[in-house]
């Protein structure tokens, strides 16, 4: 496969259609069992944090496969071939962000013996502060909802010809579906049989790519030809995209507000028998996160030995960066019905897990802060019932969501953003109840809203201005060896490179709005607790 041309868009055959189908079928009947299993159990508890009785196990795959979804199937990889393997400094990121997480935040939220996170802090400051909290988390998971939904849709209109819409909106009835009629049980095993479907589907690209490319040491070799490894890179500019301190510190920040104080994270963690197997989860959950990290960074490089010679996003075989995985996947399994319909089973589960446990999360927080709050005595059969509406409303909207997330640009770099702008202010106001005593409500308050607005100036900012090539130091993608568009390829690069004048650029512009997407979060976190600290002691620690 040193040639390339461009392809026609191959449709499924009729095991593509039996593979996704059983992935759609399984999860809808785990669904159906719950409902089933758990129709004599009534209250809104047992429905939204399945009654505290889970053990660490399912919950461990449960959180791997929410946070690991479609941005990573195809995000990661294609990430690894424009700008290199970066992303196995992921590895110290994760480890910290679990550390934190188990010993410092999961043990305060576990022994409240609260349903949602937002409770805390009512009990901690005042029922101002948990509104202002849980509206921002309800725009935060829309918007990061709508992304993920995007994902595994764009895969599937590159590899079977499906209409884009048409299977956003089938993504978004089959996760309401099962998620309404089993509740957070369902979620959580519905999470487990599709993690297992995600490594599934990662192993049979690795392994049949690296076949077809002559052996794992020939993917080593050409990824190292083409710099792909060259990832020693200590720079402490804020403004590079990806260097070993963006993602240790930056990445640290950005999945800290994901998995310390993030509900949907939490939520499973208390939906844990006892403290122990909460913690046991969430270091169980490590060892996923690792697991999938490798297996998406090594299909990255896999997908580079196989494009050398012949990128086809450059090529304009493929509309987006995103679409390469998907590609990759037609070409090395052409000749084998089924497996690229288990690659889009494997991004299909990243979604459903993500999205199912969003609209568990989202109707959670509504239910408890907003809710109950209006009405002050509801009964259980009434609780369970208004629960379930709410994933149904919560569905609707995360699905009408993902319209936006066309006009996002690249996935994983949008999804990464969407935490950062609402994930590091979140981070900081818990940390500013948990860590600093003397807070009082008007800091706490004061430092919420100063993080939001610092972390929505400097993402907006990045949006509409883009950093320059020289801070995000993309590497070289060929084209030489493709088959067809070769001539038309080179003449549109070499009108480009002779009549392209780079726009004037602002100060702001080349160094606020440049500053890598990963601290995005710690800006947002950083200055929530400062600014928190010196309005405290203003107004009267």
């Amino acid at each position: 496969m040193s040639k390339f041309e461009k392809p026609e868009i191959k449709n499924f055959v009729v095991w593509d259609y039996v593979v996704f189908a059983a992935l759609l079928t399984v999860s809808a009947g785990i669904g159906v069992f719950f409902a089933i299993k758990e129709r004599k159990k009534k209250t809104s508890k047992e429905f939204l944090i399945g009654g505290r009785q889970m053990t660490c196990g399912p919950v461990a795959l449960s959180l791997t496969a929410s946070f690991m979804s479609a941005i990573t199937v195809l995000g990661t990889p294609s990430d690894v071939v424009r700008f290199g393997a970066y992303y196995l400094f992921y590895y110290i990121a994760y480890t910290l962000v679990i550390i934190f997480s188990a010993e410092l935040f999961l043990p305060v939220f576990y022994r409240s013996g609260i349903t949602s996170t937002y409770e805390y802090l009512e009990l901690r400051f005042n029922k101002v502060v948990r509104i202002a909290a849980t509206l921002i988390y309800i725009i935060q998971t829309i918007l990061y909802t709508g992304v993920v939904i995007y994902a595994p849709s764009l895969a599937l209109n590159q590899v079977t010809g499906f209409d884009l819409w048409g299977s956003v909106f089938a993504t978004g009835i089959v996760c309401t579906f099962y998620c309404t009629l089993g509740g957070l049980k369902a979620v959580v095993w519905s999470d487990a049989f599709q993690m297992v479907v995600m490594f599934v589907g990662f192993l049979s690209v690795l392994v049949e790519g690296t076949i077809q490319k002559g052996g794992p040491s020939n993917v080593w070799q050409t990824a190292i030809n083409g710099s792909r490894l060259d990832i020693a890179d200590f720079d402490m500019d804020p403004l590079r995209r990806h260097t070993f301190w963006t993602i240790a510190v930056g990445g640290t920040f950005t999945w800290l507000g994901i998995y310390g104080v993030n509900q949907s994270t939490i939520q499973r963690c208390i939906s844990c028998k006892s403290e122990k197997h909460a913690k046991m989860a969430l270091y169980l959950n490590l060892v996923g996160l690792y697991i999938i990290l490798a297996c998406a960074v090594f299909s990255g490089l896999v997908m580079y030995a196989h494009f050398e010679g012949c990128d086809p996003w450059t090529a304009g075989f493929i509309k987006a960066p995103d679409q390469m995985m998907p590609y990759l996947v037609m070409n090395i399994f052409s000749k084998m019905p089924g497996l690229p319909g288990l690659f889009v089973a494997c991004a299909f589960s990243g979604t459903l897990s993500t999205v199912a446990a969003s609209i568990n999360a989202l109707a959670t927080v509504t239910f408890e802060d907003i809710v109950k709050k209006i009405f002050k005595n509801i009964s259980n059969k009434k609780s369970t019932w208004i629960s379930k509406g709410l994933c149904v409303v919560f569905g609707i909207v995360c699905t009408v969501m993902a319209v936006v997330a066309s006009l996002l640009g690249g996935i994983i770099q949008a999804a990464g953003s969407i935490h950062g702008m609402c994930g590091g202010p979140m981070l900081g106001l818990f940390t500013l109840g948990i860590l600093f005593p003397w807070t009082n409500w008007k800091g706490a308050l004061g430092g919420l809203l100063t993080g939001i607005t610092l972390a929505f100036w400097v993402a907006i900012g990045g949006f509409i201005n883009p950093p320059p090539p020289s801070k995000t130091l993309p590497l070289l993608l060929r084209t030489d060896e493709c088959t067809l568009l070769n001539e038309t390829i080179n003449a549109t690069l070499s009108t480009i490179l002779t009549t392209t004048v780079p726009p004037e650029r602002s100060l702001l512009a080349d160094n606020w709005y440049s500053l890598s997407y990963l601290y995005y979060s710690a800006v947002g976190c950083i200055s929530c607790v400062i600014s928190g600290l010196l309005i405290s002691f203003i107004t009267g620690a």
